[in-house]
Protein backbone atom coordinates (compact mmCIF):
# COMPACT_ATOMS: atom_id res chain seq x y z
CA UNK A 1 0.00 0.00 0.00
CA UNK A 2 3.06 2.31 1.03
CA UNK A 3 4.83 1.32 -2.38
CA UNK A 4 1.47 1.80 -4.45
CA UNK A 5 1.25 5.62 -2.80
CA UNK A 6 4.57 6.31 -3.38
CA UNK A 7 4.00 5.53 -7.21
CA UNK A 8 1.30 7.88 -7.06
CA UNK A 9 3.45 10.79 -5.38
CA UNK A 10 6.36 10.33 -7.44
CA UNK A 11 4.27 10.50 -10.73
CA UNK A 12 2.30 13.65 -9.57
CA UNK A 13 5.21 15.33 -8.62
CA UNK A 14 7.08 14.61 -12.04
CA UNK A 15 3.95 15.60 -14.07
CA UNK A 16 2.97 19.10 -12.46
CA UNK A 17 6.67 19.93 -11.19
CA UNK A 18 8.83 18.40 -13.86
CA UNK A 19 7.40 18.96 -17.10
CA UNK A 20 4.02 16.85 -17.74
CA UNK A 21 5.35 13.70 -18.04
CA UNK A 22 5.63 10.69 -15.85
CA UNK A 23 8.55 8.58 -13.73
CA UNK A 24 7.08 5.41 -13.69
CA UNK A 25 4.46 5.38 -15.78
CA UNK A 26 5.80 4.12 -19.09
CA UNK A 27 2.94 3.67 -21.25
CA UNK A 28 1.72 7.50 -20.60
CA UNK A 29 5.22 8.04 -21.60
CA UNK A 30 4.82 6.07 -24.53
CA UNK A 31 1.85 7.96 -25.86
CA UNK A 32 3.08 11.26 -25.32
CA UNK A 33 6.26 10.28 -26.70
CA UNK A 34 4.03 9.16 -30.34
CA UNK A 35 1.89 12.74 -30.12
CA UNK A 36 4.97 14.60 -29.63
CA UNK A 37 6.67 13.21 -32.72
CA UNK A 38 3.39 14.52 -34.73
CA UNK A 39 4.02 17.69 -33.47
CA UNK A 40 1.32 18.09 -30.79
CA UNK A 41 2.08 18.57 -27.11
CA UNK A 42 4.71 20.76 -25.40
CA UNK A 43 8.05 21.51 -26.64
CA UNK A 44 11.16 19.48 -25.68
CA UNK A 45 8.45 17.04 -24.03
CA UNK A 46 10.16 14.42 -26.30
CA UNK A 47 13.77 14.48 -24.63
CA UNK A 48 11.28 14.74 -21.08
CA UNK A 49 9.99 11.61 -22.10
CA UNK A 50 13.17 9.98 -23.77
CA UNK A 51 15.66 10.79 -20.31
CA UNK A 52 12.21 9.27 -18.06
CA UNK A 53 12.20 5.92 -20.25
CA UNK A 54 16.28 5.91 -20.26
CA UNK A 55 16.22 6.36 -16.52
CA UNK A 56 13.01 3.85 -15.89
CA UNK A 57 15.26 0.95 -17.90
CA UNK A 58 18.25 1.55 -15.95
CA UNK A 59 16.32 1.48 -13.00
CA UNK A 60 14.82 -1.87 -13.39
CA UNK A 61 18.16 -3.13 -14.59
CA UNK A 62 19.78 -2.62 -11.24
CA UNK A 63 16.78 -3.76 -9.34
CA UNK A 64 17.01 -6.89 -11.25
CA UNK A 65 21.03 -7.03 -10.57
CA UNK A 66 20.01 -6.41 -6.83
CA UNK A 67 18.21 -9.60 -6.86
CA UNK A 68 18.97 -12.03 -4.07
CA UNK A 69 19.47 -8.38 -1.51
CA UNK A 70 17.15 -8.28 1.58
CA UNK A 71 13.92 -6.61 -0.28
CA UNK A 72 14.53 -3.73 2.58
CA UNK A 73 17.74 -2.68 1.27
CA UNK A 74 16.80 -2.54 -2.21
CA UNK A 75 13.88 -0.55 -0.64
CA UNK A 76 16.61 1.99 0.80
CA UNK A 77 17.90 2.51 -2.12
CA UNK A 78 15.11 3.22 -3.70
CA UNK A 79 14.57 5.78 -1.00
CA UNK A 80 17.77 7.23 -0.71
CA UNK A 81 17.36 7.90 -4.39
CA UNK A 82 14.06 10.08 -3.46
CA UNK A 83 15.48 11.23 -0.94
CA UNK A 84 18.38 13.00 -3.12
CA UNK A 85 15.65 14.46 -5.66
CA UNK A 86 13.64 15.43 -2.44
CA UNK A 87 16.85 17.70 -1.09
CA UNK A 88 17.73 18.67 -4.94
CA UNK A 89 13.92 20.32 -5.19
CA UNK A 90 13.63 21.52 -1.83
CA UNK A 91 16.72 23.50 -1.59
CA UNK A 92 16.05 25.08 -5.10
CA UNK A 93 18.69 23.48 -6.77
CA UNK A 94 16.94 22.81 -9.74
CA UNK A 95 17.87 25.94 -11.40
CA UNK A 96 18.28 24.93 -15.10
CA UNK A 97 16.31 22.91 -17.90
CA UNK A 98 19.03 20.12 -17.28
CA UNK A 99 18.95 19.88 -13.60
CA UNK A 100 15.02 18.99 -14.44
CA UNK A 101 15.87 16.66 -16.48
CA UNK A 102 18.05 15.31 -14.01
CA UNK A 103 15.45 15.82 -11.00
CA UNK A 104 13.37 13.37 -13.50
CA UNK A 105 15.98 10.76 -14.29
CA UNK A 106 16.56 10.53 -10.63
CA UNK A 107 13.07 9.67 -9.77
CA UNK A 108 12.32 7.54 -12.84
CA UNK A 109 15.59 5.51 -11.84
CA UNK A 110 13.89 4.86 -8.49
CA UNK A 111 10.30 3.97 -9.94
CA UNK A 112 12.47 1.47 -11.91
CA UNK A 113 14.03 -0.22 -9.24
CA UNK A 114 10.55 -0.48 -6.99
CA UNK A 115 9.53 -2.19 -10.79
CA UNK A 116 11.40 -5.14 -10.08
CA UNK A 117 11.01 -5.48 -6.12
CA UNK A 118 9.51 -8.97 -5.79
CA UNK A 119 6.15 -7.71 -4.14
CA UNK A 120 2.64 -7.24 -5.27
CA UNK A 121 3.23 -4.64 -8.56
CA UNK A 122 2.85 -1.16 -7.18
CA UNK A 123 3.75 1.13 -9.89
CA UNK A 124 1.30 -0.12 -12.64
CA UNK A 125 -1.87 -0.87 -12.51
CA UNK A 126 -3.86 -0.83 -15.89
CA UNK A 127 -4.05 -4.61 -15.86
CA UNK A 128 -4.79 -4.87 -11.92
CA UNK A 129 -7.93 -2.71 -12.66
CA UNK A 130 -8.85 -4.96 -15.88
CA UNK A 131 -8.58 -7.86 -13.71
CA UNK A 132 -10.51 -6.98 -10.89
CA UNK A 133 -13.58 -5.43 -13.64
CA UNK A 134 -13.48 -8.99 -14.77
CA UNK A 135 -13.92 -10.69 -11.80
CA UNK A 136 -16.57 -8.53 -10.95
CA UNK A 137 -18.71 -8.85 -13.90
CA UNK A 138 -18.29 -12.42 -13.14
CA UNK A 139 -19.41 -12.23 -9.53
CA UNK A 140 -16.04 -13.45 -8.44
CA UNK A 141 -14.81 -11.46 -6.14
CA UNK A 142 -13.04 -12.77 -3.36
CA UNK A 143 -11.52 -11.31 0.25
CA UNK A 144 -8.07 -10.43 -1.27
CA UNK A 145 -9.98 -7.93 -3.74
CA UNK A 146 -10.07 -5.45 -0.75
CA UNK A 147 -6.28 -5.09 -1.16
CA UNK A 148 -6.69 -4.50 -4.77
CA UNK A 149 -9.15 -1.47 -4.64
CA UNK A 150 -6.87 -0.62 -1.38
CA UNK A 151 -3.55 -0.56 -3.68
CA UNK A 152 -5.93 1.84 -6.37
CA UNK A 153 -7.45 3.82 -3.74
CA UNK A 154 -3.22 4.42 -2.53
CA UNK A 155 -2.22 5.36 -5.96
CA UNK A 156 -4.93 8.03 -5.94
CA UNK A 157 -4.32 8.95 -2.24
CA UNK A 158 -0.25 9.28 -3.17
CA UNK A 159 -0.80 11.43 -6.27
CA UNK A 160 -3.26 13.95 -3.83
CA UNK A 161 -0.77 13.97 -1.44
CA UNK A 162 1.79 15.57 -4.14
CA UNK A 163 -0.50 17.88 -5.28
CA UNK A 164 -1.71 18.98 -2.42
CA UNK A 165 1.88 19.46 -0.91
CA UNK A 166 2.97 21.13 -4.41
CA UNK A 167 0.51 23.98 -4.05
CA UNK A 168 0.63 24.69 -0.41
CA UNK A 169 4.59 24.02 -0.13
CA UNK A 170 6.21 23.63 -3.29
CA UNK A 171 9.54 22.48 -1.76
CA UNK A 172 7.90 19.19 0.23
CA UNK A 173 6.32 18.40 -2.96
CA UNK A 174 9.11 15.49 -3.49
CA UNK A 175 9.36 14.59 -0.12
CA UNK A 176 5.90 12.28 -0.08
CA UNK A 177 7.27 9.79 -2.19
CA UNK A 178 10.83 9.27 -0.38
CA UNK A 179 8.81 9.01 3.23
CA UNK A 180 6.56 5.96 1.81
CA UNK A 181 9.42 4.26 0.30
CA UNK A 182 11.42 4.76 3.49
CA UNK A 183 8.61 3.59 5.54
CA UNK A 184 7.88 0.42 3.22
CA UNK A 185 11.50 -0.41 3.93
CA UNK A 186 11.12 -0.11 7.59
CA UNK A 187 8.07 -2.22 7.33
CA UNK A 188 9.98 -5.18 5.14
CA UNK A 189 13.35 -4.74 7.53
CA UNK A 190 11.43 -4.99 10.70
CA UNK A 191 9.24 -8.36 9.01
CA UNK A 192 10.22 -11.86 8.29
CA UNK A 193 10.64 -10.54 4.61
CA UNK A 194 12.61 -12.79 1.82
CA UNK A 195 14.76 -11.33 -0.91
CA UNK A 196 14.32 -9.92 -4.25
CA UNK A 197 14.05 -12.27 -6.93
CA UNK A 198 14.41 -9.56 -9.48
CA UNK A 199 10.65 -9.83 -11.09
CA UNK A 200 7.33 -9.45 -9.44
CA UNK A 201 5.23 -12.11 -7.82
CA UNK A 202 2.37 -13.53 -9.72
CA UNK A 203 -0.49 -11.00 -8.79
CA UNK A 204 -3.83 -12.73 -9.20
CA UNK A 205 -5.44 -9.40 -9.61
CA UNK A 206 -2.55 -8.01 -12.55
CA UNK A 207 -1.90 -10.17 -15.51
CA UNK A 208 1.53 -8.17 -16.10
CA UNK A 209 2.49 -9.17 -12.87
CA UNK A 210 1.83 -13.10 -13.29
CA UNK A 211 3.55 -13.01 -16.90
Amino acid sequence: MLLSAASGAADAFAFLCVGQVFAGVMTGNLVLLGASAAGAGEDGVALRVVTALAAYACGAAAGTLMAGLPLGLTLLAESALLGVAAVLWGFGLVASYGDRLGLLALVSLAMGVQGRVRVTPTNYFTGTLTSLAGRAAARRLEPGDGWVLGRLGAVVAGAALAALTERWWSPGAALGAAVLVAGAAVLESGSCGGRNTGKPRPDRGNPAGAA
